[in-house]
């Protein structure tokens, strides 16, 4: 029964999910982190970046980084990880999703949160072009969700993965998008939109046939932008059929290697069905942490260093 225990106790404002959240993502800022890119190709003929940084001494070890909704390589709690990975001992590539490294990919179709293809792409190119022993894989909200998607599919997972850890996961993808579709959440939900949008803009320069003016105008929600544009440009009948496939929930059962997901009580963008007790229990791969607090990837910690940066290497250590 893998429902661990949390010794989380951050100081008096952090203990409020939004000053956690807002703070994590609008004040907090790391220095210090040299990354150099590497751009890839995917099998489609796609492409994206990787940001790679490195410890100082020679490693066998690199943590994979996977950033959340409209994120990049370049935010505080990527970077914040990749510092204190290298300081650790082990290699990190933040990995910018297709259309999130500052200039768009070349399809029609962009990056969601059950791309797992590509992660398995990435996967492959370091297996191929690096020598590690030991790989291991760290996801924000979306990018926890396409993680532990990845690892329960029917597929054989390398043998040199060894552990994940995910913070702050929608688990449930509707469960999620009904709480930000909330009035507690509506400024977040806003800011996601607006991004969105404008993206949509961006692939409209590029493929004028595919979405109209009058698309974009019908985007008013979250679930709207999956219905006019996720769900035509990946293959999905609409928002709904596009959460029930990619929602990783339903593949927990099937992850055979060590799997953390931390997700807060207070994490006001995650609904009951993103809180996987019952199959934690039923798991003995899958273990459950969930603090009282945190926010939304937030887990503010003393010294720049969050609570989850510091737990995940724990956990990598441990397996």
């Amino acid at each position: 029964m893998p429902i661990l225990a949390s010794n989380y106790n951050p100081p008096i404002p952090f203990k409020n999910g939004h000053f956690s959240t807002l703070y994590a993502g609008l004040v907090r800022t790391v220095s210090g982190l040299t990354q150099e890119r590497e751009r890839i190709s995917l099998p489609d003929g796609d492409f994206l970046d990787l940001d790679w940084s490195y410890t100082p001494q020679q490693t066998r070890k690199v943590i994979i980084l996977l950033h959340g909704l409209e994120g990049n390589a370049q935010r505080p709690y990527i970077t914040g990880s990749a510092k204190l990975s290298n300081a650790y001992g082990y290699d990190a590539c933040a990995v910018n999703f297709r259309s999130c490294s500052g200039e768009p990919n070349a399809f029609y179709r962009s990056y969601h949160s059950g791309a797992t293809e590509d992660l398995e792409a990435i996967l492959l190119h370091i297996l191929n072009t690096r020598k590690y022993d030991e790989i291991f894989l760290k996801g924000f909200s979306l990018g926890g969700n396409l993680a532990l998607k990845y690892l329960g599919e029917e597929r054989t997972v390398p043998k040199e993965i060894r552990g994940v850890v995910t913070v702050s996961v929608p688990c449930s993808l509707y469960s999620s998008l009904k709480q930000l579709l909330q009035p507690k959440n509506y400024l977040y939900a806003k800011r996601f939109k607006n991004h969105l949008k404008a993206k949509m803009k961006e692939k409209q320069q590029l493929f004028p046939t595919k979405i109209s003016d009058a698309d974009i105008d019908k985007v008013k929600t979250l679930k709207d932008f999956d219905d006019i544009y996720t769900s035509r440009a990946h293959g999905f009948k609409d928002a709904l059929d596009y959460y029930e496939k990619c929602s990783s929930l339903q593949f927990l059962p099937h992850i055979t290697i060590p799997a953390l997901i931390m997700n807060a009580k207070n994490d006001s963008f995650l609904g009951p069905e993103c809180y996987p007790y019952k199959e934690a229990e039923e798991n003995s791969s899958v273990f459950l942490e969930v603090p009282n607090s945190g926010g939304h990837v937030g887990f503010y910690g003393r010294n720049n260093t969050t609570y989850t940066e510091k737990r995940a290497l724990k956990f990598f250590d441990g397996v």
